[in-house]
Order: C-alpha cells, then sequence, then structure tokens
C-alpha cells in the first residue's frame, strides 16, 4: 500500500468514527442503528480504494469507535459490526473498484453479504458463547436490523454513488489522486 492510500485509508477510518458521533449527539444511539452512519465511509472507501482498503477499514474502524466512543458496545455488537462491516469493504473493493461491476449492483452483494456474514456472526455467539439477549434465529436478528436500518439502507443507496460520482470528477480533474495497487 503507498503512502496516499494509507492515508486516505485513515482519512475513511476517522470519517467513520466522526460521523456515527455527530447522529448519536443529534439523535442518540437510535438513529444510529436508523441511519448507519458507520457504513457509508466503509462503503465509499472501499470503492474508492480497493478491497484491502476496504477490509482493512471495515474491521478498524467498529473496534477504534468502539474504544473511544462505546458505540458499537464490545459485546455482543462489536463481533457482528467487525465481520458485517469488513466484508463490506472487501466485497464493495472488490466488485466496484476491481472488477468495475455497477455501483447499484455492487451494494446490493455487498449488502446481503455483510447482512449473511453478520447473522453466522449471530449463530456463533447464541450457540458457541450463550449469548440470549441475541436471538437465535439470525433470521429474526438479519430482519430486524434490516426493518431498523431500512431508512439507512435506502440513504446507501443514494448518496454512496453520487459521491463516487463526485470523486471520480475530482480524480479525473486531479491526476494526483492515484489508489490503483
Amino acid at each position: 500500500m503507498n503512502i496516499k492510500k494509507i492515508v486516505y485509508t485513515a482519512f475513511f477510518i476517522a470519517l467513520g468514527i466522526v460521523l456515527p458521533m455527530v447522529f448519536h449527539i443529534v439523535g442518540g444511539p437510535s438513529l444510529g442503528r436508523v441511519l448507519l452512519p458507520m457504513h457509508l465511509p466503509v462503503l465509499i472507501g472501499s470503492a474508492f480504494l480497493g478491497p484491502l482498503a476496504g477490509l482493512i477499514i471495515g474491521i478498524i474502524t467498529p473496534v477504534l469507535s468502539s474504544l473511544f466512543t462505546g458505540m458499537p458496545p464490545l459485546l455482543p455488537m462489536l463481533p457482528i459490526m467487525i465481520a458485517e462491516l469488513g466484508i463490506y469493504g472487501l466485497v464493495m473493493g472488490y466488485f466496484f473498484f476491481r472488477i468495475k461491476m455497477n455501483v447499484y449492483v455492487s451494494l446490493i452483494i455487498t449488502m446481503i453479504t455483510g447482512r449473511i456474514m453478520a447473522s453466522l456472526v449471530v449463530i456463533a455467539l447464541v450457540y458457541g458463547f450463550g449469548f440470549a439477549q441475541l436471538p437465535g434465529n439470525p433470521i429474526i436478528y438479519i430482519s430486524g436490523t434490516i426493518t431498523t436500518g431500512l431508512p439507512g439502507i435506502i440513504g446507501q443507496l443514494l448518496i454512496v454513488p453520487i459521491v463516487l460520482r463526485y470523486i471520480k470528477i475530482f480524480k479525473k480533474n486531479n491526476t494526483a489522486i492515484d489508489t490503483g495497487y
């Protein structure tokens, strides 16, 4: 990874910590669960920087956010979010950045695989570690997070393509930015 890519990766991690803080200040933790602000920097950063940087952003962001802000809570949410956002970063970076798939198709594939990974972690936490506060059926957990987070999902489908379009225009006009491998 070159120094520019490291700086951009750090920027998206920082954004992934600060943005949810703003949402929590404005509307409390419940607003974060509804609008999913931590997801945006992971999705945009991975589309901009690729799968490896996306994976790093997706794993490190919730860990640092949990350490610095207490959100997400260490257990049981942190492992779920590490898995979900890590997969988001890897998959979005692969499909959009690496193989140049359509942004909407990339986002939908990413959201599905991230939620599958989250459900696998929920299964492991419930049946492997006895976390009774999580529903034993991961479909109940995932459907609940989708229902609660539907405004955030819609926001991602609207905001991410717009931001990526502006990044593309900016990159085209500024040849000093090279995030390729």
